[in-house]
């Protein structure tokens, strides 16, 4: 992944992030759990359902210290079986 978050951003910083995956009870844990691997801190996520309940999206605000460090997160977050999409 090579994306400009160090023109675009100063770090450390905290960025949202939003991921939107199969409504399933797991997923807001699989979610946090990954953070805790790469980012260890105290989240607490919001749940959002899609108007027909077939999706939710999880938001989290995650303190990041690179632009190697936020790459990580997103690529991580994107390999959870029941996410589709990492905002």
């Amino acid at each position: 992944m090579d994306t400009r978050f160090d023109e675009l951003l100063d770090f450390p910083t905290h960025q949202t992030f939003k991921v939107m995956g199969v409504a399933h009870d797991d997923l807001p844990n699989m979610v946090v759990a990954c953070l805790q691997e790469h980012a260890p801190g105290d989240y607490s996520p919001s749940i959002k359902p899609s108007p027909k309940g077939n999706y939710h999206s999880v938001s989290v605000s995650v303190r990041v210290t690179s632009k190697a460090h936020m790459e990580t997160i997103y690529t991580e977050l994107a390999k959870i079986e029941l996410v589709r999409v990492v905002l």
